[in-house]
């Protein structure tokens, strides 16, 4: 689903990737693991297309990325992001914040996906009104409304106590065995294992 071809990123005069090949197949499970300034976010960002790569090519079910005429609308379409800092609008409930993402989201799609995260009780909460590990799956919800084809994930669990990153861990292995494709960054090995594939990020370089 996902092609990587020897892509390499500069920063100025400084590799932050170099000639870095990967594969991910469609409802695969992966985690880029990596020391902060490894380099895997900026591979994750480039994976992602918030990125573009200083070379090399990456390929969505066989389509060169430099082939997509419109980049948000084929995000919106394809792509659900969540990041380390949930981004909840605090004036908002859980259920607008979600409708953000898709306008035209139903209350039952909604109610729905709440129900799947088990937090269908707080649909008309505020941000600040429920906890770090609640507001992490609003933002997976957000995330899933548009039925996206790819989740991305920036250490989504390094705001959260270990229960917590384990429950967002298992909504991600039960995601992809539903046949959503879950790539996600993170430097806790303990929680990649759960992962179908681990890639380590080293200076700039995929072992």
């Amino acid at each position: 689903m996902i092609k990587i071809n020897n892509i390499s990123h500069k920063y100025e005069e400084e590799f932050a990737l170099e000639n870095v090949n990967i594969n991910i197949k469609k409802g695969e499970f992966v985690c880029l693991v990596g020391e902060s300034g490894s380099g895997k976010s900026t591979l994750l960002s480039i994976v992602s297309t918030l990125l573009t790569p200083t070379s090399g090519d990456l390929y969505f079910d066989n389509k060169n990325y430099k082939e997509i005429k419109d980049i948000d609308i084929f995000r919106q379409k394809n792509i659900g992001f969540i990041f380390q800092f949930h981004y909840l609008i605090n004036y908002l409930t859980v259920k607008e914040n979600i409708q953000i993402a898709k306008e035209d989201s139903s209350d039952y799609e909604i109610t729905k996906l709440l129900t799947m995260l088990n937090i269908e009780n707080l649909k008309d909460k505020y941000p600040n009104e429920i906890s770090g590990g609640q507001r992490q799956r609003v933002a997976i919800a957000r995330a899933l409304i548009n039925n996206p084809k790819v989740i991305f994930a920036d250490e989504p669990t390094g705001n959260l106590d270990s229960k917590n990153s384990s429950n967002v861990f298992e909504i991600f292995r039960n995601l992809s065995q539903n046949g959503v494709t879950i790539v996600v960054a993170t430097h806790d090995l303990k929680l990649a294992h759960s992962a179908d594939k681990i890639y380590e990020v080293k200076d700039g370089r995929v072992q």
